[in-house]
């Protein structure tokens, strides 16, 4: 197994778990939240699924020539449900699952990702990471959103 394919497999990972949350949220507690200021398990969803959209036009524009307004495809689509939701991303999500596996190992280390807007310039495998580790913080977030509610969790240790 090479660098790529190990970064692949981890969002493949994180996904899979995070599909199994999502898909376990019922449609009666998706506009639950534990208090006024945070976000709604929908939000929550529709945030890990667009910022894995932005980060990748980030990337790529960082990358090759950036620009300052990039479309956002989800700006002006509302919430249905997490399955719509999951059909809207797939195209998204395939295209950077590409754009990772397309990387070099040089490029993995030696290009900087300039996040100082946000306190950080890191190499590109570490900005990947960071990514992945950005969903499965919010699929952790949403099994404690469950618990408070009172809702079955679904077991993503298999």
């Amino acid at each position: 197994m090479n660098v790529n394919d190990l970064i692949i497999l981890n969002f493949e990972e994180i996904r899979r778990r995070s599909i199994k949350v999502w898909t376990s949220i019922p449609d009666k507690v998706l506009e639950w939240r534990p208090d006024s200021e945070a976000m709604t398990c929908q939000d929550m969803i529709r945030h890990v699924l667009e910022g894995e959209y932005l980060y990748h036009q980030i990337l790529e524009n960082q990358m090759h020539s950036p620009i300052k307004n990039f479309y956002n495809p989800y700006q002006s689509k509302p919430f249905t449900t997490v399955e719509e939701e999951l059909a809207f991303a797939q195209p998204y999500r395939q295209k950077f699952l590409s754009f990772v596996k397309s990387l070099s190992n040089e490029e993995l280390k030696d290009i900087l990702i300039d996040r100082s807007d946000v306190g950080y310039i890191r190499p590109l495998g570490d900005m990947l990471l960071r990514i992945a580790y950005h969903e499965s913080v919010h699929t952790g977030q949403l099994l404690d959103y469950l618990r408070t509610a009172q809702v079955r969790r679904p077991n993503i240790w298999d």
